[in-house]
């Protein structure tokens, strides 16, 4: 039988001679042809009769290599092909196996130590809590400083630029998981460490997928070498993560010191969750130095008090492993419904409103009735007390909701509680969650003090997010409904709704009673022998036309209902399903 050259090339070697027995599938001849090296194997068991060729013999497609002559009977040749040891490592592999090993937590145990001596766990302790599954991109990254450090220093101090990222699974969902590594080089961002940001971000944004980041260190790092960098503006991950908001939910997590370009990529993340230790500020310690603004302990800049109370921090915690189990609850309302639910007997919230008109009352209360049961996750609580603004689930539906606190300021809106409302429904409108709103308000917050916060502006503002809302709106009236601030928790006007409701306890009108009476009948009240007398007087009779049950006889609302079927009429007039909007805000 004739073996004959599958191909044209080089013949590198001939692994045969005369006279030899070969089993079917033994190597004969090695061609070497465009760099690759090609094995020759015998079609079938034979005696090699004929060897034509040698090493450094050019050979043609079809040219004869070896013949083989048929085996005798009596020959035995018989052969079984070596097993394969599914235990052994390849040398190159091991060495593969060998440098990932460098970069783990295992390899780096002084590291790992100082950083549970601050308190804190390691940036792959965070996501193998985070995460179900992980896949990490670029882990064999090392810092661009080759020119002023060894190789081998690099690999063991400096493993994936300080960068962990990659895919990882949660609760069944694929996100996009980013953790800068304090214990290397400070969390700072360098020059691989931003081209991987880049390449996850990209990810998220081609594949839609949610973001978390947790965004511990010191910002821009200014001792790579290995580059051409003058001024590193043109480097694209800010822009990167600007882009997905809207698009993909988006949740940051700090905790330790969080400054610069670290912090810009925190506060462009929808939701912010920082531990009760962190610091969070757009210049640390040295910048702040430089610009000659004084010298700061890191203590000092962006302390989590500030940061809870002006709005920045969505989520106080109290540790990492906190923040982790509120991230994850954070982003199952973004996965669809629950399949199982519970709620509270809805005849509570026939006794949350006091039959006293002025009384506060706890709106929260109202709200961790109405909705299912451990389903409230509400954010921004120390900011804009006036008003709520949570997630919630309604019969296992995710929902916003957005709540007047009659405890601060008598539910009235001011600056801060709108800013908090604006910015919570355009979260709601870009990943299609509808919105419940519980309305109690006087109206806006006025006055030369509240002038000096720029309400027109912000009120204003209302108006606008409300009127381009993708999602739909309830409006349940639980008290007061009054003027302008009243028709901003509707989205505008009691018709912008799907529904707009009040309880028995509802009163509306186009501005607070007391101060319509004083307004529209200043003559009267002046010219009357006891004025506080006619006063209450005109008060109660304004009540009892701007009661609920008035309004909804005039149709200015659609019903006034028990309390207790709140929930039926929010899920009969809300759609089974939203579409997310197709141009998010941005």
């Amino acid at each position: 039988m004739s073996v004959l050259s599958p191909l044209r090339g080089t013949v590198v070697s001939v692994e045969v001679a005369q006279g030899d027995l070969v089993r079917q599938g033994a190597p004969i001849v090695i061609v070497e042809s465009m760099k690759m090296e090609h094995v020759v194997e015998a079609p079938q068991a034979g005696i090699v009769g004929q060897v034509a060729v040698g090493p450094g013999d050019t050979v043609a497609e079809g040219a004869l290599l070896v013949h083989l002559d048929p085996v005798p009977a009596a020959a035995d040749v018989v052969s079984e092909a070596a097993e394969i040891d599914l235990e052994s490592v390849r040398p190159d592999l091991a060495s593969v196996i060998e440098r990932h090993a460098k970069g783990l937590d295992q390899a780096r145990p002084e590291a790992v130590r100082r950083r549970h001596a601050s308190g804190h766990r390691t940036a792959r302790e965070n996501i193998g809590d985070l995460c179900d599954s992980f896949v990490e991109y670029g882990p064999l990254a090392i810092a661009a400083q080759r020119q002023r450090r060894t190789l081998e220093d690099l690999i063991e101090r400096t493993p994936a630029d300080g960068l962990v990222c990659g895919l990882g699974e949660i609760d069944g969902v694929r996100c996009v998981v980013m953790s800068y590594d304090y214990t290397v080089l400070a969390g700072t961002q360098g020059y691989q460490n931003h081209r991987k940001t880049d390449r996850m971000l990209d990810l998220a944004h081609r594949r839609r997928l949610p973001v978390v980041l947790f965004a511990e260190g010191g910002g821009g790092r200014p001792g790579d070498t290995d580059t051409s960098v003058v001024s590193g503006l043109d480097v694209m991950s800010f822009h990167a993560m600007g882009r997905l908001s809207g698009r993909v939910p988006l949740v940051g997590i700090a905790s330790g010191r969080c400054f610069a370009g670290n912090a810009a990529l925190l506060g462009c993340c929808d939701v912010i969750i920082a531990t009760r230790d962190s610091t969070i500020g757009m210049g640390g310690p040295a910048m702040i130095e430089g610009g000659g603004l004084g010298v700061h302990a890191p203590e000092e800049i962006g302390p989590i008090e500030v940061q809870t109370a002006n709005g920045v921090v969505d989520l106080p915690v109290e540790d990492e492993a906190e923040a982790v189990a509120v991230a994850r609850r954070y982003l199952s309302y973004f996965h669809g419904p629950a399949g199982e639910w519970a709620c509270a007997d809805q005849r509570l919230l026939r006794h949350v409103v006091p039959e006293n008109r002025v009384r506060p009352y706890d709106v929260r209360q109202a709200v961790e009735t109405l909705a299912d049961t451990g389903s409230v996750l509400e954010l921004r609580r120390a900011y804009g007390a006036g008003i709520v603004t949570a997630l919630v689930r309604i019969e296992g539906r995710p929902m916003g909701l957005i709540a007047n606190n009659p405890a601060h300021l008598g539910g009235a809106i001011d600056r801060d509680a709108a800013e908090k409302m604006a910015r919570f429904l355009r979260l709601c409108d870009a990943h299609g969650l509808p919105v419940v709103s519980l309305c109690d308000t006087p109206g806006f917050m006025v006055g030369p003090e509240a002038e000096q916060t720029a309400t027109v502006r912000h009120f204003s503002h209302l108006f606008v997010v409300g009127a381009n809302l993708s999602v739909p709106l309830v409006t349940v009236v639980l008290r007061k409904g009054y003027g302008l601030g009243a028709q901003a928790m509707a989205g505008g006007s009691f018709k912008a709704s799907m529904a707009t409701v009040a309880w028995p306890t509802g009163e509306i009108g186009g501005m607070g009673l007391e101060g319509a009476v004083r307004l529209g009948y200043r003559k009267e009240l002046e010219a009357a022998e006891d004025p506080d007398a006619l006063f209450e007087q005109m008060v109660a009779a304004a009540y009892e036309h701007g009661k609920a049950v008035n309004a909804a006889s005039v149709f200015e609302l659609d019903d006034v209902i028990d309390p207790a079927d709140t929930r039926r009429w929010i899920t009969a007039a809300l759609p089974l399903e939203v579409r997310r909007r197709e141009r998010p805000w941005v």
